[in-house]
């Protein structure tokens, strides 16, 4: 189990990109934007610049939706591997069958 405050900082990273999405979106589409004059496009990324760190969606971390832990993490189920092994093999999960050939 990963430590609580790293789960807590992350959920807080969540809520911080969620937040700013549509602002980050909008000024990384100005300063991509060749059409737009230079000074537009250097004023776009100053307000980027000035966004806090943490609404950079660059910066979240893939974490186990049990445990935490933020290693050996699918996406697709959003479990680490040894919680879908576990899972799996109880039949919890639809679909997941222990390979055999």
């Amino acid at each position: 189990m990963a430590k609580q405050s790293l789960i807590q900082r992350e959920l807080k990273r969540d809520k911080l990109v969620a937040k700013f999405a549509a602002k980050h979106a909008e000024l990384k589409a100005i300063s991509n934007d060749v059409k737009k004059t230079d000074e537009e496009r250097a004023a776009a990324r100053l307000g980027l610049q000035k966004l806090p760190r943490n609404a950079n969606p660059t910066r979240q971390r893939n974490r186990c939706e049990i445990t935490g832990r933020p290693r050996g993490t699918f996406r697709q189920f959003g479990l680490a591997r040894a919680k879908i092994r576990e899972l799996a093999f109880a039949g919890d999960i639809p679909g997941v069958t222990k390979a055999s050939w």
